[in-house]
């Protein structure tokens, strides 16, 4: 647990400008068919149930995803300057090194995820802490993540991993804590609790909707974060702000937002291409059997690392709840191949490696076909 202690961000690049105050979280989201620019323009279209939004307002259109980032706001129209950084992600991208180093990406990430301000000494106050109750899996862990990728093993170090990763852990560890005590000890506590993940799962028990703690492959998850900050507190910060906002039904009991995911999955196939589906459903291919590490880590599971940011980039933008849509692009991107092969199995082992334009522009195509009450399970799966 020894290493260099994480830095401050530079003053001149601040997140708060841009962080509205808070408001209530009605798949905030949800806003992958606002429109876009060129050449996405046709693939989407506005829609209120989906949105939550009349219209995207580019109020800042004009200026730079950078000057955005670093102004902040204009007159505090923090709307239209988060819908202006949105549009900015999908029209120009994040500028970025052939590595996919940018020294404005983390700040990018940290104002679409909505992070909250953290000061290196809170984040070195866990690190102090020593090892979390997870400790052991997180070393099962991290000496075998992404030890494939050259760029990743150059630049981060095994032992910063595990320290993020331990920090993560206790913080999830308090608040598993801080909810076991507040909750009511009558015997209502361990009824079905079925508001709280959708409203249709009334099988969840109460301890299935305590908060999560570290699961196996939150490593891989982790790991772009750290890539790309400038950091350990910054990917601290962003990373826990995933977890607990986006998608917290993915470390939660028996990971049912994972699973729901995959079955998104193959309901999206199925109505984008009912040929490869009911192929690989022959096959006895479903997207559990090849899927999960794609679901369960945002595709950051399949190289290249510089094009997975450029990938999170547009999640982080409109929502990372859209890699489940991601995932059936790439099945389309394969499918030539997958419908050719008697053993598809082997070919969906490993994913072939990430064209994040190519892949983004398909799932900006894919998004029109699919109905909007299928549309909400897929922006609702991870909570």
């Amino acid at each position: 647990m020894s290493g260099p202690p994480a830095q401050e961000a530079p003053a001149a690049l601040s997140i708060q400008p841009l962080q509205p105050p808070p408001s209530p979280q009605t798949h905030r989201r949800a806003n992958s068919d606002a429109t876009p620019p060129p050449p996405y323009q046709a693939a989407a279209t506005a829609n209120p149930r989906r949105t939550g939004v009349k219209k995207p307002v580019f109020s800042h259109g004009h200026l730079s995803l950078q000057q955005i980032i670093r102004e902040g706001p204009n007159n505090g129209d923090f709307i239209g300057a988060l819908e202006s950084a949105r549009w900015k992600v999908i029209d120009e991208g994040v500028k970025a090194a052939e590595d996919g180093m940018s020294p404005l990406r983390i700040y990018v990430w940290l104002v679409l995820l909505d992070a909250p301000i953290m000061s290196t000494d809170e984040y070195l106050a866990l690190i102090h802490r020593g090892a979390s109750p997870a400790y052991a899996k997180i070393r099962n862990d991290t000496f075998r993540t992404l030890t494939t990728d050259p760029l990743f093993r150059r630049r981060v170090s095994e032992a910063s991993l595990i320290r993020l990763l331990n920090a993560i852990a206790w913080r999830l560890h308090d608040s598993k804590e801080d909810e076991r005590q507040s909750r009511p000890s009558s015997s209502h506590s361990s009824l079905p609790a079925r508001e709280a993940i959708g409203g249709s799962h009334s099988g969840q028990s109460q301890a299935m909707l305590e908060p999560g703690v570290y699961v196996q492959g939150m490593n891989v998850l982790a790991a772009p974060f750290l890539y790309a900050a400038r950091s350990e507190a910054e990917a601290f910060v962003a990373f826990h702000s995933l977890l607990t906002r986006e998608c917290p039904g993915y470390i939660r009991g028996a990971m049912d937002g994972v699973h729901r995911g995959l079955a998104l999955v193959d309901k999206v196939l199925a109505i984008v291409d009912p040929k490869l589906s009911m192929y690989l459903t022959a096959k006895g291919l479903s997207a559990e059997i090849y899927a999960f590490p794609s679901v369960l880590t945002l595709c950051a599971c399949t190289p290249p690392l510089p094009e997975v940011l450029r990938l999170w980039d547009f999640l982080f933008a409109y929502g990372p709840h859209l890699n489940i849509v991601c995932i059936v692009a790439q099945l389309t991107i394969m499918r030539s191949q997958i419908l050719q092969s008697q053993s598809p199995n082997k070919l969906l082992r490993s994913f072939p490696q990430i064209n994040a334009d190519l892949v983004k522009s398909i799932t900006i195509s894919i998004i029109k076909k699919i109905p909007d009450d299928l549309y909400e399970e897929i922006a609702t799966h991870a909570m």
